[in-house]
């Protein structure tokens, strides 16, 4: 597969933006090679600068539960704009999409939105701080919230240590209240909650994606609920990822246990960027103008992303559970048919699924928390993501992301990709 335009784009792309991307993980530097300029989409399906087609299961990291270019989701998009692209003022868009997300996500009594995931994760940690009047906050390894400065922190020697910065700029002081437990390990967050002298909030991906995809135990996340109500502190389920991808109403549908909070992005805007962070009517009060915690964005409730957003959520609605069925049976068709394969080329293989989502790992042993999913073998894994792009599969370009299947989708269209896998597997095993 020639990419001779992309290699020139990439080269070009360098020369005025660091790296070439405008986000790290898009320089493909933990699989080699050169990542494709994509030109065009459709569908389940990318075009890349050189003509290229590829089956894409990153649909843009997940907003994209009905593919590519959606129609309903275009017209809107489309009409918003007549009516022009910012206002930088209230619109009942903003209403409409607020009253559609609380009417389906339990816990939900107000909501505000923003422009990111990011900005969602830092504005609901202060907040709960401001409500709580407490100032340390308890994340877990391998979960990630954004790159504010507060949450780019790395494990200390223990199950409970104040976190270091793990990016150059951030200081000491600003992760010094951010306490990091393990994923999946109850008593790890015993020993952080004995540590601090008072912790505003708890938060995590109750499904998380960014370690690959690791489930939390259904125990796991009642015990966090339990702890949380102990000690006075907010829980907050980030499913910027999960909400409404992984289930009709997010993972705390699926684990039936209500956070505090939630924040969301991705699948609510519909392929736009957008971000909101909601929760319990006591806590949001604390927000101002109603009360003293400062959060703002120009742009946040931009009325072309509500607009997405909108038909997107209400396309999820008129799917319902039958839709989310029909995704996971793909998901899991595709799995399986995964795992078939490395049993028969002597790979070993872990497998995920939740809802529309997927991941794996080259790894011997199950996966339930980071330290776990670094025990993979990511040289395998980049030979494999190589031999798949090279074969017009487009997945995520680290061990340590997940994977997402959309409406466009169908069972002959995962069939091909086994294929696929299995002739890359054949050609890995042959060196």
């Amino acid at each position: 597969m020639e990419r001779i335009n992309s290699v020139n784009d990439f080269n070009e792309a360098k020369q005025v933006i660091p790296g070439g991307v405008n986000s790290p993980v898009r320089a493909f530097r933990a699989v080699g090679g050169t990542p494709p300029f994509i030109k065009e989409a459709k569908g389940s399906y990318l075009v890349d600068e050189d003509g290229n087609r590829y089956i894409d299961f990153v649909q843009s990291w997940g907003p994209l539960l009905f593919g590519h270019a959606d129609l309903d989701i275009q017209k809107a998009v489309e009409e918003a704009i007549k009516r022009g692209l910012s206002f930088g003022a209230p619109t009942t868009s903003e209403t409409l999409l607020a009253k559609e997300i609380i009417a389906l996500y339990e816990g939900i009594e107000k909501i505000r939105f923003t422009s990111s995931g990011t900005e969602a994760t830092m504005s609901a940690i202060r907040l709960a701080r401001g409500y709580t009047g407490r100032d340390d906050i308890i994340k877990f390894e391998g979960c990630y919230h954004g790159h504010s400065d507060a949450l780019l922190v790395q494990a200390g020697s223990g199950l409970a240590t104040f976190g270091n910065p793990s990016s150059p700029g951030v200081p000491q002081s600003f992760t010094k209240h951010t306490l990091l437990a393990r994923y999946n390990d109850l008593e790890s967050v015993r020993e952080c909650f004995k540590k601090s002298s008072g912790v505003a909030c708890v938060i995590l991906e109750p499904i998380a994606g960014n370690m690959g995809l690791v489930p939390a135990t259904q125990e796991f996340i009642q015990g966090l609920r339990k702890l949380c109500d102990e000690q006075g502190s907010v829980l907050i389920f980030d499913e910027v990822m999960s909400g409404f991808r992984a289930s009709f109403g997010g993972a705390q549908a699926l684990y039936g246990v209500i956070p505090d909070m939630a924040t969301f992005g991705k699948v609510i805007g519909g392929g736009m960027p957008v971000g909101a962070f909601g929760g319990r009517s006591d806590i949001m009060a604390c927000l101002s103008p109603e009360g003293a915690v400062y959060q703002a964005g120009t742009l946040s409730g931009n009325p072309v992303a509500m607009a997405a957003g909108i038909a997107s959520i209400r396309k999820i609605k008129q799917g319902g559970e039958v839709l989310f069925s029909r995704l996971e049976s793909l998901a899991l068709r595709l799995m399986e048919g995964f795992k078939k394969c490395a049993q028969k080329h002597q790979i070993p293989l872990q497998t995920t699924v939740k809802g529309s989502m997927f991941g794996f790992f080259f790894n011997h042993a199950p996966v339930s928390n980071f330290e776990e999913a670094l025990q993979s073998d990511t040289a395998l894994f980049a030979k494999f993501h190589q031999a798949m792009l090279e074969r017009g599969v487009y997945l995520a370009c680290s061990q340590f992301e997940t994977g997402f299947i959309c409406a466009s989708m169908d069972e002959s269209l995962v069939d091909e990709v086994i294929a696929k896998i299995d002739e890359a597997l054949e050609e890995i095993g042959r060196g």
